[in-house]
């Protein structure tokens, strides 16, 4: 009985192979294509001639002058070591309300474990004994005129016993927060903060209607 079943297993096998090896009922024409731009590439490569261009020239062009690629209009370009580039790296962007007080959350969340929620270098960490050098205290005259560069690369490579903060955060984050700082050293004895948005110019209902107080003021007098 065993071998009956052993010799049906077999022949069952056979006739499946062979079934599997018949190309009379294979179709090999793929038919039509419905999106052949997804199949078939037609995409020029980048440093190769582009007729689509009047020049001809190759696909990947330069960026029209003057213009700032987005995500880059603030300065990162710093190498390690650089010094003299610290000194001299600095923005003309400037940070409204909303991204000044990020700025501050951020310097809450990566900085005031160190160098404390008042910017004076009395951090938790310091404060528990846990550092034998005390953080930067940047209300100190030493740090209340750093430029904003030296701060900068600071974050981005890390500076003595302070690591790097260039996975943490992005270079927009790290200007805001140096933005932040900036302000806070203004008001402490640091130099003036330019690094906001200037006040709004008042509007013309409230200037009208002092100009007509005025007006009304003369008149009585």
């Amino acid at each position: 009985m065993n071998k009956i079943k052993s010799i049906v297993v077999a022949g069952l096998a056979i006739t499946l192979g062979l079934a599997s090896c018949d190309s009379g009922n294979t179709r090999r024409t793929p038919g039509h294509v419905y999106a052949p731009d997804m199949t078939y590439s037609r995409a020029y490569e980048s440093y190769t001639s582009n007729p689509n261009f009047s020049d001809d020239s190759v696909t990947n062009r330069k960026p029209v002058t003057g213009t700032i690629a987005r995500g880059h209009a603030l300065p990162d370009h710093l190498v390690e070591g650089d010094t003299n580039a610290y000194k001299t790296l600095t923005t003309s962007v400037r940070f409204n309300a909303a991204e000044m007080k990020e700025g501050g959350r951020l310097f809450n969340i990566y900085c005031a474990i160190c160098h404390g929620p008042n910017m004076d270098g009395q951090g938790p960490l310091y404060a528990s004994g846990k550092f034998a050098a005390m953080p930067a205290n940047f209300k100190d005259g030493k740090y209340l005129h750093m430029p904003v560069g030296q701060m900068y690369a600071a974050m981005k490579y890390g500076k003595n016993m302070m690591g790097s903060y260039a996975s943490q955060l992005d270079p927009k984050q790290r200007w805001m927060i140096i933005a932040y700082v900036k302000k806070m050293q203004s008001e402490n004895g640091g130099d003036a903060f330019t690094m906001g948005e200037a006040s709004e110019a008042p509007k013309a209902d409230t200037a009208a209607k002092t100009d007509t107080k005025a007006v009304a003021s003369n008149k009585t007098k």
